[in-house]
């Protein structure tokens, strides 16, 4: 055997040896952890194991080296080694040594490798360190915690002095570098940590931060450790409880993560949420789910390490840059640097004073935030501040002075950011950070909430937004808009306790008015509000508001005038502060329709329901008006008109029948015509309207291509019309949020489906199911119901879908219709989150009822089968 082949096995054994002594430790761990030991005794455990290695293979390869030392840099370096943390090591040795053990260096690192360690590595000498820290900040920040693993007496103080700040990156300069990295490394995470599956290490608020504020405090004040700034004077004693506490909250979650994971991860993903919830001992309870339990702890200590992160990194700027002058605000404050500071050292006496610095702040646009010391100041007066049912009568005049003055919406989500309306409000603080585990509540309920005040401070701006139609016109007419705000923020403040959020919050909201001296109109009005609030969404979206019975009965729940207006605000801003993918352009048409069908309504006095026949007479005048208005000849309107189905005047827009009526102009009857067009002022967003003799299949091809177009479906309305004509409408917006779409191209590619011969041949694409609906099954449901016949149809039946959503679940649910034989007359098409709710009017192949007990069962059968993700092929 050569010399070589008995050093690689004695290699190759010393590798296997290492690997399972390695594997030993991190089981060891494990069980350790699942027993509940310190997080930070674990880090400190498995980086002690690790050095343990590194340094046998380094005194393997190198047993004598000269002018040649190791170092752990990074997080290795600091000594907290995660299951699948990377191994940075960094190797400082002039050229000539770099040479002389180029070889020796090469079976280091795959001595590593081969043990299954991570290793990242670098070849450097004292000034090529010094170049490469010079030219990126990430290389100094790793070496500024270079920890020796095996040196010489000189090598750690020549590091130092190699990227020591009189030489590269100087305090000032990497402040502010390292400030706009975290800027920048927030806008990637759309500045929020409370995201579905949020970053634990990158995220705001997350283990990156609080590495940031370590890294500044060494370079800036040259202390090691945030211990050291409490004798600095730059941190108290419970900003450092707090944000340690914090870390190791964080860091707990990211060593379970790296477990349940089993590999490198520091995303808190779907796939591991649950997971890692039962391995932290979490339970489902009746008021949250365990992984829900998980993620509220998650996101209270992200929010918490930004507020103390946000103070610091203004006081080591106050560091760098020195105090400016102060400039008189208002009595009891001043301004520094743009910062509003509180002039009384014993600051804040009693909540009156917090109030007042809140009210200062919205009076002065131009500040910055809070002066370092009064953030610090408030922070630590949290604990004593009292909720609104402790405190005296002046004292919530004070919060309702604040509601009513400028800024209201700012001034909310800045006491919600820096946790007093937690405090004064304690419900609220209980939804702090509280999520619901599906895809429909894409933001935790106290940011909901907030965003849901930010939309209703749009309406107020005055500027009309192009998502909201109607918005900015109903917004001026509103007597008190506080009554608005105060609806909004108690509209999901008892999510989580059990029982309905609404009647719960209700009753939290009538006490609250009650107690903050609103009249009882005012007091009922708000309690209505937060009871109701899901009513207009609920109409809008699962009823069909074309008939007037629909109308009459949300108008008598609604009953007057200003609960339309503040509930139609209060809807808009609520779906549009749900997720950014919810509010759409046929949200918005829809509630804008119901809103105005409804005013019309309450305008002619509910003792005077619309009939179908005056509904139907009066949209046949518009449209005859339209139709004039356009050109049109009064007895070629009247042939126009006469050539639409009657149930289209019952049901449909005015605007929408002289669209159709003017595109039939020069077809004859059993032709095909297909017209789509932009919905106004929406980008994206189509009107598809088919003119087709009936034929069986054509719903489910028409479904189909429109699928297969990348279009989702948010409603379709079919229409019988004369000699057996079929006059149908689709609502439709791209599949992808950002996705484009164009009318003409729409409109051909339907053209040619239907002047097929087959149209069973049509089908839709398949597609695999999205990786994140995976860990979110609804229970499929299937309903059927016979609805009363209603002239000129007769009568039918109501299928009520209830699933997981998915790709192409709408054209799969068709093509399972087409295959019972079956007739769809109307559908409702809706979608929250991972929820679909699909509602259709079906018949039989004859224009029956399915009444039929065997032909319903093999329906239920068949669709749940397809909802299921078994339908056939």
């Amino acid at each position: 055997m050569l010399a070589g082949d008995a050093g690689n096995n004695s290699d190759s054994a010393w590798s296997s040896t290492s690997r399972t002594a390695l594997a030993k430790v991190d089981v060891a761990l494990a069980e350790r952890f699942d027993r509940g030991d310190d997080v930070d005794l674990l880090l400190a455990a498995r980086t002690r194991a690790v050095d343990a290695i590194v340094r046998e293979a380094w005194q393997r390869c190198l047993p004598q080296p000269a002018s040649t030392a190791l170092f752990a840099v990074g997080g290795y370096g600091h000594g907290e080694l995660f299951p699948q943390s990377d191994i940075d090591l960094l190797v400082l040795a002039d050229p000539a040594a770099q040479a002389a053990h180029h070889e020796a260096l090469a079976r280091l690192f795959a001595l590593l490798w081969d043990v299954g360690l991570p290793v990242g590595h670098a070849v450097r000498s004292p000034e090529q360190c010094a170049q490469a820290a010079a030219a990126d900040i990430t290389v100094l920040t790793a070496l500024m915690e270079a920890r020796p693993l095996a040196e010489d007496a000189d090598a750690q103080a020549t590091l130092a002095a190699a990227v020591a700040p009189g030489r590269t990156w100087p305090p000032g300069e990497y402040f502010v570098a390292k400030r706009e990295e975290q800027r920048a490394r927030h806008a990637r995470f759309d500045d929020t940590s409370d995201n579905l599956e949020p970053n634990l290490k990158e995220g705001p608020g997350g283990l990156r931060d609080v590495q940031t504020l370590r890294w500044m405090a060494l370079r800036v004040l040259g202390a090691r450790g945030l211990d050291s700034l409490v004798e600095l004077g730059q941190l108290g004693r419970d900003e450092l409880a707090t944000i340690e506490r914090e870390r190791r909250a964080l860091s707990r979650l990211r060593f379970g993560l790296h477990l349940v994971a089993g590999k490198r991860e520091e995303r808190l993903r779907f796939d591991y949420q649950k997971t890692l919830a039962a391995r932290l001992g979490h339970v489902d309870s009746a008021d949250a789910l365990a992984v829900e339990q998980l993620m509220q702890g998650f996101y209270r200590s992200a929010a918490l390490v930004l507020r103390v992160n946000e103070r610091l990194l203004q006081r080591f700027e106050e560091q760098l840059e020195g105090e400016a002058a102060a400039e008189p605000l208002v009595d009891g404050f001043v301004m520094r640097r743009g910062y509003l500071q509180a002039t009384d050292a014993a600051w804040p006496r009693g909540i009156a004073d917090v109030f007042a610095l809140f009210a200062a702040w919205a009076a002065h646009a131009q500040l910055r935030g809070l002066h370092s010391l009064t953030a610090r100041a408030l922070a630590e007066a949290l604990r004593w501040l009292p909720a609104y049912n402790e405190a005296e009568h002046a004292q919530r005049d004070g919060f309702m002075a604040l509601l009513r003055g400028p800024q209201p919406v700012e001034t909310l989500t800045r006491m919600a950011r820096l946790g007093v309306l937690g405090r004064w409000i304690p419900a609220f603080a209980n939804v702090s950070g509280r999520m619901q585990f599906d895809l429909f509540h894409v933001y935790t309920v106290d940011q909901h909430t907030l965003a849901v005040l930010r939309n209703i401070a749009g309406f107020a701006s005055g500027t009309a937004d192009e998502r909201f139609s109607i918005a900015h016109e109903v917004w001026p007419r509103l007597r008190k808009p506080e009554l608005l705000l105060l609806a909004g923020l108690f509209h999901d403040i008892a999510k989580g306790r059990g029982g309905d959020h609404s009647e719960l919050g209700a009753v939290d909201a009538r006490a609250f008015c009650t107690a903050h001296g609103l009249s009882a109109g005012d007091t009922a009005l708000i309690e209505w509000l937060v009871r109701r609030h899901l009513l207009m969404s609920v109409t809008a979206q699962k009823q069909d508001i074309g008939d007037p019975e629909v109308i009459h009965r949300f108008a008598t729940e609604v009953a007057d005038r200003e609960r339309l207006d503040l509930l139609y605000l209060l809807t808009c801003a609520d779906i549009a502060g749900t997720s950014p993918k919810l509010w759409n352009a046929w949200k918005d048409r829809l509630l804008a329709d119901l809103y105005l069908a409804t005013r019309l309504a309450l305008r002619r006095g509910l003792e005077h329901p619309l009939a179908r026949e005056e509904r139907a007479r009066e949209t046949r005048e518009e449209a005859h008006a339209l139709l004039r208005a356009q050109g049109v000849a009064e007895d070629g309107i009247e042939r126009m008109l006469a050539r639409l189905p009657v149930a289209a005047f019952q049901r449909g827009r005015s605007a929408d029948i002289a669209w159709q009526a003017l595109a039939l102009r020069d077809v004859h009857d059993g032709a095909t015509l297909v017209n789509a067009r932009p919905l106004v002022r929406h980008a994206g967003a189509l009107e598809v309207f088919v003119h087709s003799a009936d034929r069986d299949g054509l719903f489910a091809a028409i479904v189909a291509t429109l699928d297969r177009l990348g279009l989702a479906i948010q409603q379709a309305r079919l229409f019988d019309g004369p000699e057996g004509n079929v006059f149908d409408t689709f609502e439709v917006i791209p599949a992808e949020q950002h996705g484009k779409v164009d009318a003409g191209h729409v409109a051909r590619r339907l053209s040619d489906v239907l002047a097929t011969p087959d149209l069973d041949a049509v089908r839709p694409t398949r597609r695999a199911r999205p990786r994140h609906l995976k860990h979110f099954r609804i229970a499929p449901q299937v309903r059927l119901e016979t609805i009363p016949a209603r002239e000129p149809n007769g009568a039918r039946t109501l299928l009520s879908v209830v699933s997981t959503d998915r790709p192409g679940l709408l054209a799969d649910v068709t093509q399972a219709l087409r295959r019972q034989r079956l007739r769809v007359h109307d559908a409702r098409i809706a979608t929250f989150g991972e929820r679909a709710e699909d509602v259709f009017h079906i018949t039989d192949e004859r224009d029956r009822a399915l009444d039929d007990p065997q032909r319903q069962q093999a329906l239920r059968d068949a669709l749940l089968a397809c909802l299921e993700g078994d339908a056939p092929q």
